[in-house]
């Protein structure tokens, strides 16, 4: 019995050392150029797109003159006397023609326009008519979806317009110990073709807050595939794992056991 000892303790050791693995890619932005590649994220702002809601706010130094540029609750422009003026902002919804109907100005274009642009666009616009016209621009419905490894899926709402990955997974419920951290996709809908596009992405790089995709856009997808051996294990058995790892220990501690009687 002896001369099978060292078999059955190699056999334990083996399986014991497998089922201890350590799990690869744990870690988020995990390569050693952190500090330098962080340092260069820049942020480029929201685009604008069909079924945005924006809030707009117009004021200049005469609070008269500024009325009809601001809507009330009712959607009618403000007058002298009626309390509106520029006491709160306007919400506006970009059409599918990817335009907005201003007060005065009338439709205005704004589809694929970052706030600022079209911040700029109207104070221009506005000029013949007001001196020194101030604009203010927020987005009321932010959207974006989680869906895969995460604790929480399903669509979220951001209160903030500047959100990126790492703080749309938070808003998730972070990525489950199953997720495949090396291989994220994001869907988002092109401005130039209006077809969605697929693209892939790595959270363990550091590198990864320079990419164009590192700050979501309104109505992002954001899908975490499971990793190799959550894809495998759903083919299979579930208790197979456990049967490997706890097998391992049982053998180790009989082949221990044999060792110490004879």
């Amino acid at each position: 019995m002896k001369k099978y000892v060292p078999v059955f303790l190699n056999i334990s050791l083996f399986l014991l050392l497998f089922s201890c693995k350590p799990k690869q890619n744990v870690v988020y932005m995990s390569n050693d150029n952190f500090q330098q590649e962080v340092s260069q994220a820049k942020y480029s702002g929201l685009h604008i797109q069909e079924g945005d809601q924006l809030q707009i706010q117009v004021s200049a130094f005469d609070d008269i003159a500024v009325q009809p540029f601001n809507r009330n609750s009712m959607g009618q422009t403000a007058t002298a006397g009626s309390g509106g003026g520029a006491s709160a902002p306007s919400e506006y919804l970009v059409t599918s023609e990817g335009t907005i109907i201003f007060p005065v100005l009338g439709s205005v274009y704004c589809k694929g326009m970052t706030k600022q642009q079209l911040k700029a666009d109207l104070e221009s616009r506005l000029k013949r008519y007001l001196t020194d016209p101030l604009v203010t621009i927020t987005l009321s419905n932010f959207n974006f979806s989680v869906l895969g490894e995460v604790k929480g899926p399903g669509q979220k709402t951001s209160t903030t317009e500047k959100i990126n990955l790492f703080q749309a997974i938070a808003l998730a419920g972070d990525l489950t110990y199953d997720a495949n951290k090396t291989n994220i996709k994001l869907i988002r809908t092109s401005e130039e073709t209006g077809k969605d596009e697929v693209v892939s992405l790595d959270l363990t790089e550091a590198s990864i807050v320079n990419s164009p995709y590192y700050y979501l856009q309104q109505n992002d997808i954001l899908y975490v595939e499971p990793d190799r051996n959550k894809q495998i294990s759903v083919n299979n058995n579930p208790n197979v794992d456990n049967w490997i790892k706890y097998g391992g220990v049982g053998l180790g501690l009989l082949t221990l056991i044999i060792s110490l009687t004879r």
